[in-house]
This record gives structure tokens, sequence and C-alpha cells, in this order.
């Protein structure tokens, strides 16, 4: 087995955008209230990096994942995170189940 440069040093991205969206929560202090577009700035990366992660897998592998992920934005809209895991799932299994 080998490894692809390129797949590894896009792997070992994703790791420092996500660590980096984890840390500077930690690292800012509680205590200052954040404001304007410094706070809208803040709020969107972790939805934003999640993003960037899965998008070119929904669009580049195929008809069922593109609308399993379809279902998982609806359902985003109105369900706890637990259910939207859950219609991922199921919708991944069954529109290939129902495509193949």
């Amino acid at each position: 087995m080998s490894i692809d440069p390129d797949t590894l040093l896009g792997i070992l991205a994703m790791a420092v955008a996500t660590v980096a969206c984890r840390l500077v929560g930690l690292l800012l202090p509680a205590g200052i209230e954040w404001r304007g577009r410094l706070a809208a700035g803040l709020e969107a990366m972790p939805p934003a990096v999640l993003a960037a992660i899965i998008a070119p897998t929904l669009l580049a592998t195929g008809w069922a994942e593109t609308l399993a992920g379809a279902a998982v934005v609806v359902a985003a809209w109105r369900l706890p995170m637990t259910a939207v895991i859950g219609v991922g799932i199921l919708g991944a299994a069954g529109f290939r189940y129902l495509l193949a």
C-alpha cells in the first residue's frame, strides 16, 4: 500500500484546520465579548471547515451520496444533530440501494 503525497497533505491540512478551530475557543479569553464581523467569522469557522471537507465527497462520488447530502441539509434545519446523522446514514444506504 502506498500513500499519495497530495492526499496525505490534504489530510494533514484538514487536521490542522480542525485543531485550530478548537484551540481558538480554548486560547481566547472567555470574558471578552466578541462583536460584529469578528464574532460572525468565529461562529462561521467550524461549519465552513466541515463543508469544505464534506462537499467534494458529496459532489464527486455519485448520485446516492449527493442526494443523501441534500437530505441532511434539509434535516439539519429542524432536527437535532443525532437525528441529522441518522438521516445521513440511512439516506446514503437507502439511495445506494435504490440507485444500484
